[in-house]
């Protein structure tokens, strides 16, 4: 599982923890997320804009 970090603030979407409070369970692929996620601390930076931190 892979992780994802925002660009902007430094959030780091992990596939293995997901993101309870989003609403994304552990296990969760980054590619099955919405294609309107937007980074949830700072709702500035979309999906597209996240880069692949770890494989």
């Amino acid at each position: 599982m892979a992780k994802y970090r925002c660009p902007g603030c430094g959030y780091t979407y992990n596939e293995n923890d997901g993101d309870v409070r989003e609403g994304y369970p552990p296990g969760t692929p980054f590619a099955a997320l919405p294609e309107d996620f937007v980074c949830p601390d700072c709702a500035v930076r979309y999906k597209e804009d996240f880069e692949l931190a770890e494989a």
